[in-house]
């Protein structure tokens, strides 16, 4: 059994990666329903938090059948990334996590996300002391380093580890690499192999099908896996890992019916949420993969990502289940 804390997990969790613009509830409600075990809120600006911002504030909305589930926040001052952890903590999360990760520049460039790892002292202490600021889990999730010549991840987890972090997850990247190239796994192993360290390790990185997850749980020895971009669009992606897992056996493709139902319900949620025009807005990066590998489905996908109202994006998905009804996917 994977615990953070006393939070039971099962013997191989799998986790919903947090994603700027991605993983908002209505995305986390569709990935609950197939079989993610712990989801992570998208990340959150510490300093957003601090000012009262909009929109910060309202990535902190969550809701119980999610549970369990993690905010995470982010931030380079540790004043700052101690008084955000404790107004999160007030919002009822199982877990609060700390993005030490994100590659992108005006993250990064800021000694934000993954930026942190040029410090690594500052990164244990800013860590410690948002440990001492809350009374739930803190986890952490970040790459193996800021270039390859500055890899010590073995040494990162520890330290983490010993100020009071209660899992990790490692996307086993640079940042350098942002998200190009292979993931190397071979340093969560390291990980892994010292004998200091007893919290779970999460891996993270170019996990997108049931086989390569497989193959990675049994080369890698981690506690778990977090899957990102593989599940935009096709959050059936969890409960399939775990069948395979299990039986060594595919599940069916979903269904043309299951896709138009799960991406109308993703679509309602999105609307209820954020309102018609935002909601509808950020459901376009999500149809590509909901129906990817249709033939001739590009018209279709230009209508769904240009049209302005609930009304026609509904329309469109019920031509496409008409024109579509005999599709079989492989």
């Amino acid at each position: 059994m994977v615990k953070i804390g006393n939070l039971e997990l099962g013997e191989f969790p799998l986790l919903l990666a947090p994603m700027e613009d991605v993983s908002d509830p209505p995305f986390r409600a569709v990935c609950k329903e197939n079989g993610a075990d712990l989801m992570y809120t998208e990340f959150i600006s510490s300093e957003g938090l601090i000012r009262d911002a909009a929109k910060s504030v309202q990535k902190l909305d969550i809701f119980d059948y999610e549970k369990p589930i993690g905010i995470q926040i982010f931030g380079n001052d540790i004043e700052s990334m101690q008084e955000a952890a404790a107004i999160a903590a007030e919002a009822g999360p199982d877990i609060l996590d700390i993005n030490y990760g994100c590659p992108v520049n005006k993250v990064a460039c800021k000694g934000a996300g993954a930026g942190i790892l040029l410090d690594i002292d500052k990164m244990v202490s800013m860590t410690a002391e948002i440990v001492k600021a809350v009374n739930i889990p803190v986890t952490v999730k970040t790459r193996l380093g800021w270039s390859q010549d500055t890899i010590r991840i073995v040494e990162v987890a520890e330290r983490l580890q010993d100020v009071g972090i209660q899992a990790i997850s490692i996307h086993a990247r640079t940042r350098q690499q942002m998200y190009k190239g292979e993931a190397d796994w071979s340093y969560l192993n390291l990980v892994k192999a010292n004998p200091r360290l007893y919290i779970p390790v999460f891996g993270n990185g170019d996990i997108d099908s049931p086989q390569k997850a497989k193959e990675y749980k049994e080369k890698y020895n981690v506690d778990g896996m977090m899957i990102g971009r593989a599940s935009i669009g096709y959050p059936w992606i969890f409960n399939e890992i775990k069948h395979f897992l299990a039986t060594g056996e595919m599940l069916e493709a979903p269904a043309l019916e299951e896709r138009i139902n799960v991406t109308k319900k993703h679509l309602d949620f999105s609307v209820q949420w954020k309102g018609e025009k935002q909601g509808i807005l950020e459901m376009r990066r999500h149809y590509t993969n909901y129906f990817r590998g249709m033939p001739n489905f590009k018209p279709f996908r230009t209508d769904m990502v240009t049209a302005d109202t609930y009304e026609q994006v509904s329309a469109i998905l019920d031509q496409v289940a008409e024109v579509y009804a005999d599709y079989q996917f492989q």
